[in-house]
């Protein structure tokens, strides 16, 4: 009798801390509910506003548009913007990050902002924007009001966009070569020096003829469903977005069209576009300048979204494979930045326009301040930010090292170094890695040591 009892209170027991072990692994298995929160504002300043090189008369059609996500569910939440302006630098990153984060209820190190880079749109740089009050000087391009307006928007929006923000619970990914659009800017002579730049409007026949060169010919699409629907479609292409410009008419230029095409093919998902590696890449081959090809290289993106968007695969997706990984870099500051400063009182506003965040960015970097380097993963995917211009080489070079994943490469992220050439283009001259860069060769080196890291 005694022992069927305790066989008895064995088995109960037993049954009991089974039970128990089956509740905990399930809750241990549930994971939090991930939701897509979509924002998309206008960008466009009034009439009568500093673009980054003219006074603006008018503004286009379509405008210009901030627009962005935010993924909750998975840790602090994660904002990508994505604005159409032509950059975003220094003081401005920090401000446009700040505002956001608090919006988000995250921290600023897990929001990025990217400009698409067209060139009849506005600039912004707080810092520099202050030098030159400090000097006495007309901030021109750099005058702040329009970019307090936006990041006071873009905060309100992510507020009202988070108490409306919806389950996703898979990610698409597709990627498909874009035909007749970028082309490598720089042409090298047999010397191994750079013998001609080929702009993004190139008249010359001749060096339109020369080789396509060094491009990514991919444009890469991330997509976030709820089940079977899609909520928004991020797309990433590299190449500098203009086919003319100095209009003094605010535009987003052929990638704005192009992703407008797209918004109305699949009209349920939010379309967001962000530039990749272009710094040294260019539609000059495929454009001398008349005003047609706009629309004829938007179809040529267009196209390719369309292809990428019809190869599309489903990954499903839980909180616990999305990962936020950072790693803060100081580039080395090339000597010529210092001139700056002397610069200020005697040169052209254009040339202040292009160069002077360089001087904000080394400042700020001899006051310890790093940029972060940063990359999102969600499953089997990678998405891999960067500041400045880089060039394509550095986009080519993530993929390379990941070839067992997806890989997106977005640029125009801080923008205040200006170009980021590979090693090599430094002892092969050229604009951008003149004057026009605001670090040195040793960049390389740096740059890609924090992406491995991140990649990895």
């Amino acid at each position: 009798m005694f022992y069927k009892s305790n066989a008895l209170l064995f088995r109960f027991v037993f049954i009991c801390v089974f039970a128990l072990h089956a509740v905990l692994s399930n809750a241990q298995s549930v994971q939090p509910t991930l939701k897509l929160a979509l924002f998309d504002i206008d960008a466009t300043p009034p009439v009568g506003s500093e673009l980054t090189y003219n006074p603006m008369v008018n503004d286009w059609d379509l405008g210009l548009r901030a627009k962005g996500v935010v993924i909750l569910g998975a840790g602090l939440p994660i904002v990508m913007c994505s604005v159409d302006w032509i950059g975003i630098s220094n003081d401005s990153q920090d401000e446009f990050k700040r505002v956001m984060a608090e919006a988000a209820a995250t921290i600023p190190e897990r929001v990025v902002v990217h400009a698409i880079h067209q060139h009849d749109a506005p600039t912004s740089d707080l810092g520099a924007e202050k030098l030159m009050q400090e000097a006495g000087l007309n901030p021109n391009a750099f005058e702040g009001t329009y970019t307090r307006d936006l990041i006071k928007r873009l905060g309100l929006a992510i507020q009202k966009s988070i108490s409306v923000a919806v389950p996703f619970t898979h990610i698409g990914k597709g990627q498909a070569p874009v035909y007749q659009v970028a082309s490598n800017r720089r042409i090298i002579g047999p010397d191994g020096k750079a013998k001609a730049s080929r702009t993004s409007a190139t008249l010359d026949p001749a060096i339109r003829a020369e080789p396509e060169g060094l491009i990514d010919p991919m444009v890469s699409l991330i997509s976030f469903w709820n089940n079977d629907k899609p909520i928004a479609v991020l797309s990433y292409y590299a190449s500098h977005p203009q086919s003319y410009y100095r209009t003094g008419v605010a535009n987003p230029d052929f990638p704005g069209i192009a992703r407008f095409l797209r918004q109305l093919a699949v009209p349920d998902a939010l379309h967001i576009h962000f530039n990749g590696a272009g710094g040294n890449l260019t539609a000059g081959k495929y454009n001398d300048g008349d005003k047609k090809n706009r629309l004829i290289l938007a179809e040529r993106l267009a196209d390719g979204m369309k292809r990428a968007w019809d190869q599309t695969q489903l990954e499903r997706i839980e909180s616990n494979s999305i990962q936020w990984n950072i790693e803060p870099v100081a580039l080395i500051p090339a000597t010529h930045i210092e001139s700056l400063e002397a610069k200020m009182k005697t040169e052209t506003a254009v040339f202040l326009a292009n160069n002077l965040s360089k001087l904000v960015w080394l400042r700020r970097l001899q006051s310890g301040k790093k940029i972060d380097i940063s990359c999102l993963t969600m499953g089997h995917v990678k998405i891999l930010h960067l500041p400045g211009e880089p060039f394509v080489e550095y986009q080519l070079a993530a993929k390379a090292e990941r070839k067992d994943l997806f890989v997106a490469v977005a640029g125009y992220g801080d923008y205040g170094m200006g170009y980021i050439g590979n090693s090599i283009a430094y002892t092969e001259g050229g604009y951008e890695t003149g004057q026009a860069s605001a670090v040195t060769a040793e960049a390389e080196a740096i740059l890609m040591k924090a992406i491995r890291k991140v990649l990895h």
